[in-house]
This record gives C-alpha cells, structure tokens and sequence, in this order.
C-alpha cells in the first residue's frame, strides 16, 4: 500500500482511507451488516489500509460502534482512528464534553489519532466558536486524547480562509474530485490550505459512487484508454496524485470495490498529461447528461414529509443517462408510496444540511411535474 509521511511526524498513512459512511447494510435499516462489514476492514487492514474514519451520525450513529468493534482485534498504534464532533448536533458546551466521551466508549479507544469539527460552513462554524468547541477539543489534545485536530468542510473559499486563520489547525477534510474541481471550487479550497500548509483528506472521490460509472459514452472514453482499470480508479488516482493530498477517503460498501480500490493504491500510478486529457474528455460527455449532483450522504435525511430526496435523486440521474419517464415512474413506485417528489411540502429543512448545495425542493418538484407527464 502506497503511503505519505505525516508532517514530517514519521508517522506513515496509508493513501488510501476506509471511509465508513457506506458500509453494507442490514437489508431496509441503517444498521451495519457485521459480518460484510468486518471482512471489509479485514481485507482493507491486511492489504495496508491503516486510516479508518468515521463519525457520530454515520449509519444513525452505528458507525463508531461498528468500527470500534471491528478494529479491537488489531493493535491500537497499527492504525489511524478518526472521527467527527457534529457541530449541527451541539446546541450548548456541555453537549461538546457529552458528544466527545460518548464517541470515546463507542470507538472503544482511549485517543483519536485525527479528530474533527464536522461539516464546517459559515453557519456551523460560528456554533463552534459560540459554544467553545475548538477550545475544549485543544483541551483534549493537550490531554492526549486527539492526537491531530482538524475540520472537514463544505463551503467556500473564503470561508474556508476564515476558518483556516481562527486555527491552530492540522489538517483539512474537503470534497474534491475531478467533477467538484470545478463544480463545487475543490481547486479554490486545496489551494487554500496548501498556501496554509494543512495536509488535505480527500472526501467523495468518486462522489458517492457517480463517477464509478458515469455515462456510455463518459465510459467508453475510459475504457478505451485503459481497459485493465475500472472507471472508479480514475477518480482516485485524481485526487490521489495532487502533492499536498494525504489521504483518499472511499466509502467502500463492497469486498470487490475494497479490492479494486487496495490495487489501485497499491501500485499507485499518478495521472500523466496524457492521462488528464482522458478525464477531461471524459468529464466533457458526461456534463452533456443532465444529472442532479447528489452523493447521497443523506445528510439531508429524514424528510419530515416522508421524501426519500437520495432516492428520488438516484432514480432521476439514474433515468437521465438513457433512460426515460416510463422508467422514472418505475424508480420513483420502487421507493414507496408516500416517498416520492409529490410528497414534498417544500419546506426548505434539507436545503440548510445539504452539503451540495441542490435546491431540493425546486428539483423535487421538476420531477414530479415529469412523472405527471
């Protein structure tokens, strides 16, 4: 497994991270499949994998359960354990300290090699500074209870800058791939935090799945150029091969994408000249396809309503790449009644959790006027 020197710490990480956001699930729940589970980070921790992370509200909070009883089998300092204080969730300083503790029992550890204040934007950036959050974390480094401290992110630049200089920070947790390159300006925020010298963790390299297939054409173009590699290497050897990036996080719900991803890092190959050309050809055909810009974090779940907004949003991108509207009432029937577009009250809650920024309650309703048609 390829690896990057720490700041200089002598502390070796893997490049590849196991992301547990997405792991195999307990058919109709949240709940973690155990058994899949486990012979994901298994395979991930024989082959290399040394980052593992996590957070309070992945899988309904059954993540760092998991991962805390997945790990145990292994010596602590064999890997990296990180996980996230949900700045959302914090509605007074006490709830810090509760959160924070809670997230030690569940991990079943006594320290977190790299600790994060979660989904920073402007808005939940001032929670953190109004309930002295940072301050108690710093406390807790200084403890030795976090080892590293950082952010994960989902906003500007500027902001991003703002939050930089209120620091100390360590490192920096950031949406970059090379569709949110642009799209969202990932290329804007790792600027920032190379110019500041923070170590960047990539998120969504492959943005929940989208670019493991993109569209016929999208993959043909990749296909045809490398036709020993999968279409999702692409995307992780993107992120991957920027100097100033310390780890790809991948949310791997599969033993074969644990596979796929381990060989790609492995024998690590950094995209050439040549190789960029490809994913911008590719890139190319693929915006040419009408599709809604959903990782499916759900983030934005549940709907008080009853929508199922990544649902809706799968089915849609799903039927937008060659599909049609007979096919989209199909997908849309499949979730449930109750939990399609036309349940959507518009009552703009998703809106504010949404990472990605989709005017939800316009989009639902564009599609159920489609599915009316």
């Amino acid at each position: 497994m390829y690896t990057r020197e720490y700041k200089n710490t002598g502390d070796q990480i893997s490049l590849l991270g196991l992301g547990c956001m997405r792991l195999p699930k307990v058919e109709g729940s949240e709940k973690i499949d155990r058994a899949k589970a486990q012979e994901i980070v298994d395979y991930a921790y024989a082959h290399g994998v040394n980052y593992f992370d996590t957070a309070y509200r992945y899988h309904e909070g059954d993540s760092e359960l998991f991962i805390g009883e997945a790990l145990q089998k292994y010596p602590r300092e064999s890997y990296h354990l990180a996980t996230k204080m949900p700045m959302w969730m914090v509605n007074k300083p006490e709830d810090v300290a509760a959160i924070f503790e809670d997230q030690l029992k569940r991990c079943r550890t006594e320290y977190f090699d790299f600790y994060l204040c979660h989904a920073l934007n402007a808005s939940t950036f001032e929670r953190m500074k109004q309930f002295g959050a940072f301050e108690y974390l710093q406390k807790q480094k200084e403890a030795g209870r976090i080892r590293h401290l950082g952010f994960s992110f989902h906003d500007s630049p500027e902001v991003l800058r703002k939050i930089v200089a209120y620091g100390p920070w360590e490192f920096t947790q950031i949406q970059l791939n090379y569709l949110d390159w642009e799209l969202q300006d990932a290329k804007g925020q790792y600027e920032v935090l190379t110019e500041a010298g923070l170590p960047v963790i990539v998120m969504e390299p492959v943005r929940g799945g989208a670019l493991a297939t993109l569209c016929p054409e999208s993959d043909e173009i990749f296909h045809k150029a490398r036709p020993d590699k999968s279409i999702a290497s692409w995307a992780i050897r993107y992120a991957a091969t920027l100097p100033n990036v310390m780890v790809v996080l991948s949310g791997m719900t599969t033993l074969d994408q644990v596979k796929d991803n381990v060989a790609t890092m492995t024998d690590f190959e950094p995209l050439t000249d040549g190789d960029r050309k490809v994913v911008e050809e590719a890139l190319e055909a693929y915006r040419k396809n009408k599709t809604i810009p959903c990782t499916g974090c759900r983030y934005c779940m549940d709907c008080p309503f009853g929508v199922d907004i990544p649902g809706v949003f799968r089915a849609y991108n799903k039927c937008s790449i060659g599909g049609n509207k007979n096919q989209l009432r199909t997908e849309i029937e499949a979730l449930g009644e109750g939990h399609g577009p036309e349940s959507c009250r518009a009552c703009g809650k998703c809106m504010t959790l949404c990472p990605q920024k989709i005017r939800i309650p316009e989009r639902m309703a564009e599609i159920a006027a489609m599915i009316k048609e």
